[in-house]
């Protein structure tokens, strides 16, 4: 959802504004602007805002739901100019940014698969797991990143060459995250499951 033409709307409609003024205001066809205000409507961001006259027409205004959006890529977090609130710990600090940057990436790429109408290769790795003791946590990590360390040396190509230039082929970026979920959420029914995908962008 967070392409960045459709952060440029959330922060336009700070103030409510109709689809037609904010292709104006933003330069973007009115059509293409339609679009993603619709598809940011039916995802709950914005919400309708009365009508408005204009040139003899009755337009649909928009608003933006909040001034504050908890959703990463950083730059989506506040839209309202206020400070960031201060950041947890190192560690939850880490996967907050790797988060975050694997979204604000992610929509980059498949906004441009898209735009190019190719397929878009993605890996997913999920699972439910639990850990009886502290020992018992700092092992599975030690023993997993060994693990992944040996898949990537065998099954990859390297990042940069012997003589510092950037490896052939196609690049992946591979991010491992390890959090407790939130009270309420449900938990115990993803056993191990990877999937790696060759999406159509444009299907």
């Amino acid at each position: 959802m967070l392409t960045p033409l459709r952060m440029r709307i959330l922060e336009a409609l700070q103030e409510p504004a109709s689809a037609a003024s904010l292709a104006q205001q933003l330069d973007v066809p009115r059509q293409r602007l339609g679009y993603h205000v619709r598809e940011l409507a039916r995802a709950g961001f914005i919400q309708k805002a009365g009508r408005s006259q204009r040139r003899g027409f009755v337009e649909q205004r928009f608003v933006a739901v909040a001034r504050r959006f908890v959703i990463t890529p950083p730059e989506c977090a506040d839209l309202g100019g206020a400070k960031r609130a201060a950041s947890p710990g190192p560690s939850s600090h880490m996967l907050l940014s790797l988060a975050a940057r694997t979204q604000d990436e992610l929509a980059q790429v498949v906004e441009e698969a898209h735009q190019a109408r190719k397929p878009l290769s993605t890996l997913s790795v999920h699972a439910d797991i639990r850990f009886e003791s502290a020992a018992q946590r700092a092992e599975f990590a030690r023993a997993l990143s060994e693990a992944v360390a040996a898949v990537v040396a065998k099954h990859t190509s390297p990042a940069v060459g012997a003589d510092g230039a950037a490896g052939t082929g196609r690049p992946y970026r591979l991010v491992l995250g390890c959090y407790p979920p939130p009270p309420g959420a449900r938990f115990g029914e993803a056993a191990l499951h990877a999937h790696f995908s060759s999406e159509s962008s444009h299907g």
